[in-house]
Protein backbone atom coordinates (compact mmCIF):
# COMPACT_ATOMS: atom_id res chain seq x y z
CA UNK A 1 0.00 0.00 0.00
CA UNK A 2 2.67 2.09 0.71
CA UNK A 3 4.31 1.73 -2.55
CA UNK A 4 0.69 3.02 -4.42
CA UNK A 5 1.12 5.86 -2.16
CA UNK A 6 4.74 6.75 -2.85
CA UNK A 7 4.30 6.23 -6.81
CA UNK A 8 1.19 8.63 -7.03
CA UNK A 9 3.00 11.45 -5.01
CA UNK A 10 6.09 10.63 -7.24
CA UNK A 11 3.57 11.08 -10.73
CA UNK A 12 2.02 14.51 -8.90
CA UNK A 13 5.77 15.63 -7.75
CA UNK A 14 6.58 15.11 -11.82
CA UNK A 15 3.87 16.05 -13.17
CA UNK A 16 3.85 19.77 -11.44
CA UNK A 17 7.36 19.43 -11.91
CA UNK A 18 6.81 19.47 -15.55
CA UNK A 19 4.16 21.89 -15.97
CA UNK A 20 6.31 24.11 -13.82
CA UNK A 21 9.12 23.74 -16.35
CA UNK A 22 6.71 24.42 -19.06
CA UNK A 23 5.42 27.82 -17.56
CA UNK A 24 8.80 29.21 -17.18
CA UNK A 25 9.85 28.48 -20.94
CA UNK A 26 7.00 28.91 -22.48
CA UNK A 27 5.19 31.92 -21.17
CA UNK A 28 5.99 35.71 -22.69
CA UNK A 29 7.01 37.94 -20.05
CA UNK A 30 9.07 38.24 -16.15
CA UNK A 31 5.68 38.64 -14.49
CA UNK A 32 3.87 35.30 -15.81
CA UNK A 33 7.07 33.67 -15.95
CA UNK A 34 7.37 34.05 -11.94
CA UNK A 35 4.15 31.78 -11.62
CA UNK A 36 5.96 28.68 -13.44
CA UNK A 37 9.13 27.89 -10.82
CA UNK A 38 7.34 29.54 -7.75
CA UNK A 39 3.97 27.40 -7.52
CA UNK A 40 3.90 24.63 -9.45
CA UNK A 41 7.28 23.77 -9.10
CA UNK A 42 7.59 24.29 -5.83
CA UNK A 43 4.45 21.72 -5.27
CA UNK A 44 5.96 19.12 -7.60
CA UNK A 45 9.40 19.16 -5.65
CA UNK A 46 7.74 18.81 -2.34
CA UNK A 47 5.62 16.01 -3.63
CA UNK A 48 8.55 14.25 -4.38
CA UNK A 49 10.47 15.01 -1.44
CA UNK A 50 7.54 13.83 0.75
CA UNK A 51 7.36 10.69 -1.22
CA UNK A 52 11.37 10.32 -0.86
CA UNK A 53 10.88 11.02 3.28
CA UNK A 54 8.44 8.14 3.19
CA UNK A 55 10.14 5.88 1.47
CA UNK A 56 13.12 6.17 3.76
CA UNK A 57 11.48 6.37 6.56
CA UNK A 58 9.64 3.20 5.93
CA UNK A 59 13.14 0.91 4.55
CA UNK A 60 15.64 3.00 7.13
CA UNK A 61 16.05 2.77 10.97
CA UNK A 62 14.20 5.81 12.18
CA UNK A 63 12.29 8.14 10.41
CA UNK A 64 14.18 10.53 8.11
CA UNK A 65 13.67 14.45 8.70
CA UNK A 66 16.43 15.22 6.10
CA UNK A 67 13.23 15.58 3.23
CA UNK A 68 11.28 17.16 5.47
CA UNK A 69 13.35 19.96 6.36
CA UNK A 70 14.10 20.47 2.54
CA UNK A 71 10.31 20.78 2.09
CA UNK A 72 9.76 22.93 4.59
CA UNK A 73 13.54 25.66 3.81
CA UNK A 74 11.98 25.18 -0.25
CA UNK A 75 8.20 26.34 0.81
CA UNK A 76 9.86 28.90 2.78
CA UNK A 77 12.94 30.48 0.33
CA UNK A 78 10.52 30.37 -2.90
CA UNK A 79 7.70 32.55 -2.08
CA UNK A 80 10.08 34.98 -0.76
CA UNK A 81 12.64 34.75 -3.61
CA UNK A 82 9.62 35.54 -6.40
CA UNK A 83 8.37 38.10 -4.09
CA UNK A 84 11.87 39.96 -4.00
CA UNK A 85 12.76 39.32 -8.02
CA UNK A 86 9.14 40.73 -8.61
CA UNK A 87 9.90 43.90 -6.81
CA UNK A 88 13.15 44.36 -8.72
CA UNK A 89 11.72 44.16 -11.65
CA UNK A 90 9.02 46.67 -10.40
CA UNK A 91 12.01 48.79 -9.27
CA UNK A 92 13.26 48.57 -12.78
CA UNK A 93 10.45 49.37 -14.49
CA UNK A 94 9.76 46.15 -16.58
CA UNK A 95 7.23 46.10 -18.43
CA UNK A 96 4.50 43.38 -18.46
CA UNK A 97 3.46 42.06 -22.01
CA UNK A 98 0.14 41.53 -20.60
CA UNK A 99 -3.07 44.18 -22.14
CA UNK A 100 -4.21 46.21 -19.25
CA UNK A 101 -8.15 46.62 -18.94
CA UNK A 102 -10.14 49.51 -19.95
CA UNK A 103 -10.74 50.50 -16.29
CA UNK A 104 -7.35 50.72 -15.42
CA UNK A 105 -5.89 52.67 -17.81
CA UNK A 106 -4.83 55.95 -16.53
CA UNK A 107 -7.04 58.78 -17.91
CA UNK A 108 -10.40 56.65 -17.81
CA UNK A 109 -10.89 57.04 -14.01
CA UNK A 110 -13.78 59.51 -12.75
Amino acid sequence: MLDIIISILILIGAGFTFVGSLGLARLKDFYTRLHGPTKATTLGVGSLLIASALYFSHTGPGISLHEVLITLFLFITAPVSAHLLAKAALHLRLHSQAPVPEEDKVGNRD
